[in-house]
């Protein structure tokens, strides 16, 4: 499926996976922040992964963090 920007606004869940919709936000960012040449491969910045899920959301740095610490698992401090 290709996402444009506003795509995922319009679709409903899929529950299958399990993901929330702060959780399928925070993928789809995510995704796009890797595919921007300035970051050449390493790793995103929380502060930028955030500033862009709460352009699409409000949400608060601490459901922020919760989701993104269930989505990486014990990888993230």
């Amino acid at each position: 499926m290709n996402w444009n920007e506003h795509d995922w606004e319009n679709t409903l869940p899929d529950v299958r996976d399990g993901l929330t919709r702060l959780q399928r936000i925070i993928l789809f960012e995510l995704n796009k922040a890797r595919k921007e040449p300035w970051l050449q491969g390493r790793t995103v910045p929380t502060p930028l992964l955030y500033g862009r899920v709460v352009e699409h959301l409000d949400v608060s740095e601490e459901d922020f963090m919760t989701a993104l610490r269930q989505l990486l698992g014990r990888h993230m401090p």
